[in-house]
């Protein structure tokens, strides 16, 4: 299965090459301004992101408008504690009417731009502006309904596994692959805001793309970048991060956002870490041929005389390369002089006499 990049490189100029796809997640962070979310946009483009994603929803369609039970966040740990879902999602939701200038403004500065949908409705609208790609949430990957209508479109998918069992996990694979979908990424994902380090288990990312064959990426709710970077060393091949222009202004996750000059050390240093990854390979690569001759090897320490014997002072292991190994020093050792020979002589076999060769 081609990895979400390189399926997508051929229609929209990404070159294919099996790097890391690094999607900058809108949210809610454009603080219910179409003027922000076009803002974010064009930062998020400017630090080489290659995608932004937003979330298509209204409150509706996550939940009901009710104060009473669950409908209320009462985690003191929360972010979020005290605030009504309805209220929540009616905050953070994009406006179906901001969708286009979204996507066009992506367009206009090269970036792709998706959506992770929550209803049959969301799918709809976003098919009228051709998604090129879908997200699944971490909390809908149970909604195999949802699952269903997304792989109808034959679109490459990907599905946050934050919470799931691998019995969840498989469930929405199958829903996936056997209703349509022929490329689907799975993330390695907490779903907690922040996501503490301890929690993030990123050996998890081999042993899910083991267990399903498909391709493996990290939701990353972290601070910073560092697990983001080690995903990419376990196999990762999507990164997804939230992204906004500045925390300070606040936002339902402006806690665990990026901005934009981290966000382009994230672009940055996960393509490092892919292009360091390379393959297996010993004796040195060619950059390094011309070091070779700057090793130890054995040099002549001192002026020495025909027939002088060879000892640690006027033996040296040292640098540069030119003479004999250092592993026949001890061989050396007390071995006679052929010939006069002067100080700083690279070591070589004719220097000795022709009865000590």
């Amino acid at each position: 299965m081609l990895t979400l990049k390189d399926e997508l490189g051929a229609a929209h100029g990404f070159k294919v090459d099996g790097s890391p796809f690094i999607i900058a997640e809108m949210s809610g962070n454009h603080n219910a301004s179409l003027q922000r979310a076009l803002e974010i946009v064009d930062a998020a483009a400017a630090t080489g992101a290659h995608a932004l994603k937003i979330q298509t929803f209204t409150a509706d369609s996550m939940t009901l408008d009710m104060d009473e039970g669950e409908f209320s966040i009462k985690d003191p740990k929360s972010l979020w504690a005290g605030r009504r879902l309805y209220d929540l999602y009616e905050e953070a939701k994009t406006p179906a009417e901001w969708h286009k200038p979204i996507f066009d403004r992506a367009k206009e500065k090269g970036i792709l731009c998706f959506s992770t949908p929550f209803s049959d409705d969301a799918v709809e609208l976003l098919e009228s502006l051709d998604a090129p790609c879908y997200k699944i949430a971490s909390f809908e990957l149970t909604d195999i309904p949802l699952i269903k209508t997304v792989a109808r479109t034959k679109k490459p998918m990907i599905m946050s596994t934050g919470m799931a069992t691998i019995a969840e996990i498989e469930e929405a694979v199958e829903a996936a692959l056997s209703n349509g979908c022929t490329n689907l990424t799975l993330l390695k994902c907490t779903s907690s805001y922040p996501a503490s380090p301890e929690n993030t288990n990123l050996v998890t990312i081999p042993q899910i793309q083991k267990t399903f064959g498909v391709n493996v990426g990290l939701s990353d709710h972290t601070l910073g970048i560092g697990a983001s970077v080690a995903a990419i060393a376990l196999g990762a091949s999507v990164i997804e991060k939230h992204f906004i222009i500045d925390r300070s202004e606040g936002g339902v996750d402006s806690a665990f956002s990026l901005e934009p000059d981290e966000f382009k050390s994230l672009v940055d240093e996960t393509e490092r870490a892919y292009l360091a990854l390379g393959h297996i390979h010993f004796g040195g690569t060619a950059s390094e041929m011309a070091g070779r001759k700057k090793r130890r090897s054995l040099y002549i320490g001192e002026d020495l005389k025909a027939g002088d014997v060879l000892t640690e002072t006027s033996l040296r292991r040292i640098r540069p390369g030119s003479g004999l190994a250092p592993k026949y020093y001890e061989m050396l050792l007390g071995r006679r002089i052929g010939r006069d020979v002067s100080r700083g002589t690279p070591m070589s076999w004719d220097l000795l006499e022709r009865n000590d060769v």
